[in-house]
């Protein structure tokens, strides 16, 4: 009988992915990889390896997005929190630095020097 169970009692196959203990599919990764045409070849580890760290990144992004949806008292992330999420982070800003999200507005700030001065006003006062 062919197949994935071949002939050892019926095995079970087990995914790269959950081997790695990972959840990003380290074999969609590999075949991407081999079709791009990055290299002539790909070795065993690279795949899992950026399955790790595009998890990780995930992880990171939606982390700091769900906090930022918290704070507006929101319990959906949207584009928005995306954005204020990345644009507050200085290493993941610098990473997506040249990115539009679409739908993600800007940071808000107002310039120092176009806010009201509060010492004109006492002064006017006394």
């Amino acid at each position: 009988m062919a197949g994935k169970t071949g002939g050892r009692g019926g095995k079970k196959s087990v995914s790269r992915s959950s081997k790695a203990g990972l959840q990003f599919p380290v074999g969609r990764v590999a075949r991407y990889l081999k079709k791009g045409k990055y290299a002539e070849r790909v070795g065993a580890g690279a795949p899992v390896y950026l399955a790790a760290v595009l998890e990780y990144l995930c992880a990171e992004v939606l982390e700091l997005a769900g906090n930022a949806a918290r704070d507006n008292k929101k319990s959906r992330i949207v584009p928005r929190h995306v954005q204020l999420a990345i644009r507050n982070d200085e290493e993941l800003s610098k990473l997506l630095g040249s990115v539009t999200i679409a739908n993600g507005g800007v940071l808000p700030n107002i310039h120092s020097v176009l806010l009201a001065k509060k010492s004109a006003k006492k002064e006017s006062e006394a």
